[in-house]
């Protein structure tokens, strides 16, 4: 079985045409509101959402399960202490299978993620991570996701 990030890019490499499309993800965003908040440093409201999940402000360039004001699950935490960061193509596959995702980035076979839903389809899933890519950036040393400055 090819690990999450491996049949991200084996899709990608069997349809050359695909390009992840941010104003898409945009869109298919709305399926993660119920959950996720996407809220800037300075606090201004990206898209208004839930608070199961953490904010998605920043996320991809940063390290798994970096934001301090939740409380992450231990499949999870132990991606990130494995080094695991959000890339476009991470959070893909987390996106599309996040208990696959948690597995393989932590090494437990038993470990599972806190977050049920799955956007199964590579594309949909490509898209709401490029879209969330253009959301800040990557924090410089010292800083974490929800101090670094915002990307023009």
């Amino acid at each position: 079985m090819l690990k999450p990030v491996l049949a991200v890019m084996a899709l990608a490499l069997a349809n050359p045409g695909f390009a992840a499309d941010p104003a898409k993800g945009e869109a298919s965003f709305k399926k993660c509101k119920s959950c996720h908040s996407i809220i800037a440093p300075d606090g201004t409201e990206v898209q208004k959402g839930g608070k199961t999940g953490p904010n998605l402000w920043g996320k991809v360039g940063n390290p798994v399960a970096s934001d301090p004001d939740f409380k992450y699950g231990a499949g999870i935490l132990a991606a990130r202490d494995k080094g695991a960061v959000w890339t476009e193509a991470e959070l893909t596959a987390y996106l599309q299978d996040p208990n696959a995702w948690v597995k393989t980035a932590s090494g437990d076979a038993g470990a599972t993620s806190k977050m049920t839903f799955k956007l199964p389809k590579a594309e949909e899933a490509a898209d709401v991570a490029a879209y969330l890519a253009t959301l800040g950036a990557a924090p410089e040393a010292g800083q974490d996701a929800t101090t670094a400055p915002a990307t023009e």
